[in-house]
């Protein structure tokens, strides 16, 4: 259980945000190999080029690909030809990157670089919601289509080769526990245990690890501080990006049981990629200095707990 991937939302690089000014792709690469890290996924589209010159970052800094992230319409019904575009494209360019790792030989026995599937939400939905309202997401007929729209992408990207997996994330309509187990019932999806999602939407990482053992197979390790969001709604609904980046913090700092996740994942024999992810907003200055400083520090502690002695079970 020891490759470990970074990934460029730790830069800044996330939704509308392109980063720090002095983070481009490839100064992001290139921190993430300086720090040891072993792979990374690819970050927002675009952010790293076309597929050509992905794969060749990619290459020059001998990183292996762990995945890339795609949030799909669920709420929306069959998407669109733009969606469909775009998704393509997502693909080809992981596809291009797998390609040149293997040609390099650069990582050889990594894990499967995975399409890492979400649902991206509908406007003004709240996060998180109440992890017992089983009534505050998609009904029956609505979940039906966006089962024929995670079947269409698994298709898609299975095309390219490409194995998938599903990341349930807040502010989404897989988000509780209960969403969780509606979409590995009704699909044969595989799951990415995100500790951080997971630890705001109500689930325990730890018993999420053990919950739905035997179908993870991508893990993004954050830490988070559950006092940040409960201040941000303490007057009411607050949308996600209000709060979330200061919710995230270094490795170690926060309310998630690190050690125990990794536990549970070691003993069912977990053998993908352990993606550190330190959701961060950029200010509009300088911050790769700041942002490579915390993770060879959140490098450094996984490191730490990889090593020490797993506890009785």
């Amino acid at each position: 259980m020891r490759w470990i991937a970074g990934a460029p939302v730790s830069f800044g690089v996330w939704g509308p945000h392109s980063g720090a000014p002095d983070g481009d792709g490839n100064s992001v690469l290139g921190a993430l190999a300086g720090a040891g890290y072993r792979g990374s996924e690819l970050g927002d589209p675009g952010f790293l080029g076309d597929p050509s010159r992905t794969a060749d970052l990619f290459a020059a800094h001998a990183l292996a690909p762990a995945g890339v992230y795609v949030g799909l319409p669920l709420a929306r019904g069959r998407r669109e030809a733009r969606d469909r575009e775009g998704f393509e494209l997502t693909c080809r360019t992981l596809r291009a990157v797998v390609d040149r790792c293997a040609l390099e030989a650069s990582a050889p026995g990594a894990p499967p670089a995975r399409v890492v599937l979400a649902d991206d939400g509908a406007p003004g939905l709240d996060a998180p919601r109440d992890p017992a309202d089983v009534t505050s997401g998609l009904d029956h007929a609505a979940w039906l289509e966006a089962v024929d729209v995670l079947a269409e992408a698994v298709a898609v990207a299975a095309g390219y080769g490409l194995p998938t997996t599903f990341h349930p994330h807040l502010g989404t309509y897989v988000e509780s526990a209960w969403e969780v187990d509606r979409l590995l019932d009704s699909t044969p999806l595989t799951l990415t245990l995100d500790t951080g999602h997971a630890m705001l939407a109500g689930t325990d990482p730890v018993r999420a690890a053990g919950r739905w053992a035997g179908r993870i197979d991508h893990v993004h390790l954050k830490d988070v501080r559950t006092s940040v969001c409960r201040r941000a709604r303490r007057g009411g609904p607050v949308p996600l990006r209000q709060w979330w980046s200061e919710a995230n913090v270094r490795l170690g700092e926060g309310d998630v049981d690190l050690a125990g996740v990794l536990d549970v994942l070691r003993r069912d024999g977990y053998a993908g990629w352990l993606v550190v992810e330190q959701d961060v907003a950029p200010h509009g200055g300088p911050q790769l200095a700041d942002f490579t400083t915390d993770q060879v520090h959140n490098l450094g502690v996984l490191h730490g707990l990889l090593d020490r002695r797993p506890s009785p079970s």
